[in-house]
């Protein structure tokens, strides 16, 4: 369990200051929360498909050059940066996916007739832009538990963590935990058959 007691408030300060236009705060905000950028790139690198070309330094990379062009954003605090830096590499990595599906689907690719197609096994994995357009319908339908399934599913943050970014208590982030990811497995599993 890492210790947030003496990080919290240097992190919160920093991320005030970076927020109300500091270029130098966030220089030396990143230093900081760099081992845990990379605990929550690790987490969604688990869930991708072994062969994945995206490693997690180009994973937070690009999430990096990403919040840099964030201007006047009000950070409540760490909590709350590490649930939006989960939400930009998950937008990484389904740019990414969709990148790979384009390529796939033009120039270089092989013609498969339908016959020869039917046989193809189905991964067993939700891929990404499956997951991520359940998620998109989920927060059609709540906001709320979208979000939570955002930074816990892929943020990694605990119980607390997500309650305190979102403002509520834990036992609704476990209640809305639960049944978010009881209802994204029935639209996964919907999709897949």
């Amino acid at each position: 369990m890492r210790d947030e007691s003496s990080e919290s408030p240097n992190v919160t300060k920093l991320l005030v200051a970076w927020g109300k236009g500091d270029r130098e705060a966030f220089d030396r905000l990143m230093p900081q929360v760099q081992q845990e950028l990379h605990r929550i790139a690790d987490h969604y690198m688990a869930a991708e498909r072994s062969e994945h070309d995206l490693q997690a330094t180009a994973l937070i990379n690009e999430a990096y050059l990403r919040l840099v062009e964030w201007k006047d954003v009000r950070w409540a605090d760490r909590a709350h940066f590490f649930g939006m830096a989960a939400n930009m590499m998950r937008r990484v990595l389904v740019d990414h996916a969709r990148r790979r599906d384009r390529a796939k689907r033009g120039g270089d690719a092989i013609h498969v007739s339908l016959v020869e197609a039917a046989h193809v096994p189905t991964p067993e994995r939700a891929d990404v832009l499956a997951l991520d357009a359940a998620l998109d319908q989920l927060e059609k339908l709540d906001v709320r538990k979208s979000r939570i399934v955002e930074m816990r599913f892929f943020g990694g943050l605990r119980l607390e963590e997500t309650a305190e970014a979102l403002n509520i208590s834990v036992a609704t982030v476990r209640r809305d935990w639960s049944l978010a990811r009881a209802w994204l497995f029935r639209e996964l599993k919907q999709n897949v058959s």
